[in-house]
């Protein structure tokens, strides 16, 4: 056991939570130590809810959006507008796009970017079953509002090819964004903004 430990308790919940993305060491302590001060009621709650997420969480058959039930509640609400996708990365994307407040259409989430170098490839995504919600018809544009990375431009291009044929018009989402940034750390006006003042998705 680590000698600054004097418990292997503790030290195991510590490692735990330092696995989490951002968290080191340090702030994983804190939070441990904040658990430790709290009812048992209230930790027994926060570890109960980590778990039913965990088992009962489903994903969106429509858009693959994370949801309670078969379909999300996005898709569901026939008061959007179902004419309209706007295809993103990562479930962050879907709750950074719906902050703006500016778009009323569906989504798909691709579940991550073309990255050769990271192992992930086309079939690694939920591409193909874009192309089949193009196919069924009723869809008139499709947003292509990636992260202006290099994959997500490479991403963009590889749709582009897939639905140039289809009839649908293809759009990608204004450069207010800097070039690098991913989606879902740009402020709400400067995305809402892109969102709106979209472009035709040439595809060069």
């Amino acid at each position: 056991m680590n000698g600054q430990f004097s418990s292997i308790l503790l030290e195991k919940a510590v490692s735990e939570f330092a696995k989490l993305p951002g968290v080191g060491r340090k702030t994983a302590m804190r939070l441990v130590l904040h658990l430790l001060r709290q009812d048992t009621a209230v930790v027994e709650a926060f570890g109960n809810a980590i778990i039913t997420l965990k088992h009962e969480v489903k994903y969106c058959k429509v858009c693959h959006n994370i949801s309670d039930t078969e379909t999300c509640r996005i898709c569901a609400n026939p008061q959007r507008d179902a004419s309209t996708v706007c295809v993103v990365e990562n479930i962050r994307d879907v709750m950074a796009v719906e902050a703006t407040q500016q778009f009323r259409g569906l989504y798909h989430v691709l579940g991550g970017v073309i990255s050769p170098m990271d192992g992930v490839g086309p079939g690694d995504l939920q591409i193909e079953s874009l192309v089949q919600r193009v196919a069924a018809g009723g869809i008139k544009e499709i947003i292509l509002a990636l992260s202006t990375t290099m994959e997500g431009d490479t991403t963009n291009f590889y749709i582009y090819r897939k639905l140039e044929k289809m009839g649908v018009k293809l759009s990608v989402i204004a450069r207010g964004i800097s070039v690098g940034d991913e989606l879902e750390y740009a402020d709400e006006v400067t995305l809402g903004r892109s969102i709106v003042n979209r472009t035709p998705f040439s595809g060069n």
